[in-house]
């Protein structure tokens, strides 16, 4: 049994992502995988790093050299955050958790991965959404003149990141919901329930939006900001829970059929 603790303390040390691999599911893999590739990015931003101290104190700062740490650092720390959820290898502060039994650590880790958590991310996305759109459409770059151009590849992949940060937290959420239950997508929905009607809520949202900018956007007098004041979208809040309802009703109708057939 030593023996066993031992490998696994050295496992858990030079590659967390092999831990557990047996309760991986694709997505988890799709985590690990990338972020590995990711790692790289520390080794180069250390070279980046150096190279501009010693630049600068011979007195040819490079200001590309400064955007390019900043790029790095931001890209590998928001694929590091997936990483840590995937592996649970981020910083737990709690002196009760380390003695729960499994089937309490699980439901825990359910209520924190997809009602604290994943709508902190899904809003983090919508946020930055726009903040990329406005940097594309921009063609935003460096305020140094020998900086690095092209910032809005950095905010179109904030953007993503959190994209991949919410498939690494459903991705655990999946793998601690299989241990308290048979995770049917009905399920996932309904235990999840906060995350889920975010996700509709902003799928309402959106769809009610392009409606009326497709719609009247020909209009004279045509203004982007007056849509969102429109009487209906006072309303997305009761919408989205009757279609979550509706939504998590139709996952379990297709689960039973599939199980009858």
């Amino acid at each position: 049994m030593d023996k066993i603790t031992d490998v696994t303390e050295i496992i858990s040390i030079n590659d967390p992502g092999e831990i557990g691999r047996e309760e991986h599911t694709w997505a988890d893999r799709l985590i690990v995988v990338s972020s590995n590739f990711y790692a790289w990015i520390f080794p180069i931003l250390m070279v980046a790093i150096v190279a501009q101290v010693f630049l600068r104190a011979a007195g040819h700062n490079q200001a590309w050299l400064d955007d390019l740490q900043w790029w790095l650092y931001g890209a590998a720390v928001l694929v590091a955050i997936a990483y840590a959820v995937t592996t649970d290898a981020h910083v737990r502060v709690d002196i009760f958790y380390a003695n729960y039994s499994p089937e309490r650590k699980a439901r825990i880790n359910c209520f924190s991965l997809v009602w604290c958590f994943l709508p902190f991310i899904i809003l983090c996305w919508d946020v930055t959404v726009h903040y990329a759109i406005a940097s594309v459409e921009a063609q935003e770059g460096s305020d140094s003149p020998n900086g690095l151009h092209n910032l809005w590849l950095l905010k179109v992949f904030m953007n993503l990141a959190f994209v991949f940060i919410g498939i690494s937290i459903w991705a655990a959420y999946y793998r601690n919901l299989r241990k308290l239950t048979e995770p049917k997508l009905w399920k996932q929905l309904f235990w999840a329930f906060p995350s889920t009607m975010f996700l509709v809520n902003l799928a309402v949202f959106y769809a009610l939006w392009w409606f009326y900018y497709l719609t009247t956007s020909g209009d004279e007098g045509f203004n982007f900001r007056r849509i969102v004041r429109e009487p209906i979208f006072e309303s997305t809040i009761p919408i989205t829970f009757v279609l979550t309802l509706v939504l998590i009703g139709l996952a379990w109708l297709v689960g039973r059929s599939r199980r009858e057939i």
